[in-house]
């Protein structure tokens, strides 16, 4: 149960390589849960929020782009969807670690 909750934070935590290296946030989590899904459902069901997250991240930052014509909307939107970004994996890490279910805001449903 130990490795299964190290994968787990592991999995949250590689999210953050996107804000580190500028991509990979959404590969690497998508390879762990591929991988790993059939043999925990832990796992795959944290997996599946982890790929909506990142999906839904993407699709967030592609709306703000036309939103700074719109006096400056994109930038506010740009700048919380970065502390979003960062933040919200590391908090679930940790619930993920404490046996907890980790939960993500502005997420759409996109694996069910």
């Amino acid at each position: 149960m130990k490795e299964d909750r190290q994968l787990l934070v592991l999995t949250h935590l590689s999210q953050l390589l996107t804000a580190i290296t500028g991509f990979g946030g959404l590969i690497v989590p998508l390879i762990i849960w591929f991988t790993k899904k059939d043999e925990n459902y832990q796992i795959d069901e944290q997996g599946k929020k982890i790929i909506n997250f990142q999906l839904s991240l993407i699709v967030n930052f592609i709306i703000c782009i036309p939103l700074i014509l719109l006096f400056g909307l994109g930038l506010l939107g740009f700048i919380v969807l970065g502390i979003v970004s960062v933040l919200f994996p590391i908090i679930n890490a940790i619930k993920a670690n404490n046996g907890e279910n980790p939960t993500y805001p502005l997420s759409y449903n996109f694996i069910n």
